[in-house]
């Protein structure tokens, strides 16, 4: 959530980023005057409490028709002091309500617009001229099937649409690029985490999944608990109502997990192969730093991304997403999307996301420094969405009788292969 002090102090500021979400603008106001009416009940209630304190005082000096005048007016004033007290409830839930629904504080300088709005930042790699090489470049399920190492018909037939199963050289692929990520990660001074992949509902709520993104949730109604669809909530509820020392900062955790997502609206949306499914492994950045700190931090977790990519030996281009694509707890997000040969496009891989204080403000997290408390910065990065990685590996580094060549970053996690060889026509 956003700073109640910043929204009374600069309200254009909240509405204009609210615009740029294409969200509802008309929620600063009504989030102004439930703010209000909490401080303003909030006082009223003070004013009672301290009345009816300093007439407890007088009652027991007084005697005969006063005291009884001051009982009159104790038993009128504990009635208001209750109706005072459960206004200033009532507006202080409500403020509550309205500020849990606001999006973060967009960055000035993220693109403004949908989808396609972004700006392209970099461009790293080549893209393989395949008719030159003399063959035309099979799609990453056909491979995958070529390979025994992937098997979508049985994912189905045992889950429904949008599962698979990883076999042979699939299931040692995936095994591969986690080790691969994680050891780049611990190189990098993070911290390797294997989080739960159920989590209690605040702090499903607390990471920001529960408001634009509650769609996209599992949840079991039986336990009151969510499947996480990115270790991002486990780690980040990870200090949930702690205060840190700012010595300890910057902390960074790189989370292995499970992966769950509904993919509501994405129906008819890439339904071949294993590039949007339902269940996926990922290896997830996280930080913690100095709210001062984000934007550099941010950058960090950028870097590591395109040093991961260009170890993959992938074709690659960043882009800063526009303000309407953005989730609601980030106030930044670059993406990075790999060239995907047979779908002719880009096509996201990784993204790292600056959520600034919004997440640590949720989730009661704050950093005390020079004896003075206050809310930390949050930031997270994928660094491997499996199936996704293992989509734009087949697909770029296939040769023309079907096998795939090892990028040379993952050899030492599969015994020294250099090439993935077809078991079946």
């Amino acid at each position: 959530m956003i700073d109640l002090r910043l929204l009374r102090e600069d309200p254009d500021r909240v509405r204009a980023s609210q615009r740029a979400r294409g969200e509802d603008v008309a929620l600063v106001d009504s989030l102004l005057s439930a703010d209000e009416r909490r401080r303003s009940s909030g006082v009223r209630f003070d004013e009672l409490r301290a009345e009816q304190k300093g007439l407890g005082k007088l009652i027991g000096k007084a005697t005969g028709d006063e005291k009884a005048e001051l009982l009159k007016r104790a038993s009128q004033l504990a009635a208001d002091v209750k109706a005072a007290d459960a206004e200033r409830d009532a507006a202080d839930a409500e403020t509550q309500e309205l500020l849990q629904r606001l999006g973060n504080l967009v960055h000035p300088d993220v693109p403004v617009g949908g989808e396609e709005d972004f700006v392209t930042l970099e461009t790293h790699g080549t893209h393989r001229d395949f008719a030159a090489e003399g063959f035309e470049p099979r799609d990453h399920l056909e491979l995958g099937q070529l390979l025994g190492a992937i098997d979508v018909e049985r994912g189905a037939k045992v889950s429904g649409s949008r599962f698979y199963f990883l076999t042979g050289v699939g299931a040692l692929l995936e095994l591969a690029l986690v080790n691969a990520a994680i050891a780049q990660a611990t190189a990098a001074g993070f911290t390797p985490m294997l989080t739960p992949a159920l989590v209690r509902p605040q702090s499903m709520a607390g990471t920001g999944f529960l408001g634009q993104a509650a769609q996209d949730v599992y949840h079991l109604d039986k336990d009151d608990l969510y499947l996480v669809g990115t270790s991002e909530v486990p780690l980040a509820a990870y200090h949930m109502d702690e205060i840190l020392d700012a010595d300890r900062l910057p902390l960074r955790y790189a989370g292995f997990s499970p992966c769950f997502r509904r993919e509501a609206g994405s129906h008819g949306k890439d339904t071949r192969g294993i590039f949007r499914v339902h269940q996926f492994d990922k290896v997830e950045m996280f930080s913690y730093v100095l709210p001062e700190d984000s934007q550099a931090e941010h950058q960090r977790l950028l870097e590591w991304e395109k040093q991961w990519l260009t170890s993959l030996e992938l074709p690659f281009r960043v882009i800063d997403v526009a303000s309407a694509d953005l989730g609601s707890s980030a106030a930044r997000k670059y993406d990075c999307e790999a060239w995907i040969p047979t779908q002719g496009k880009y096509r996201e891989l990784t993204s790292t996301s600056d959520c600034t204080e919004f997440q640590s403000r949720r989730l009661s997290i704050r950093v005390r420094e020079d004896k003075k408390v206050r809310p930390l910065a949050t930031l997270n990065g994928t660094l491997c969405a499996v199936p996704r990685t293992i989509v734009a590996i087949l697909e770029n580094h296939q040769q023309a009788d079907g096998s795939v060549r090892v990028p040379e970053v993952l050899r030492p996690y599969l015994g020294g292969r250099e090439v993935l060889e077809p078991v079946a026509k």
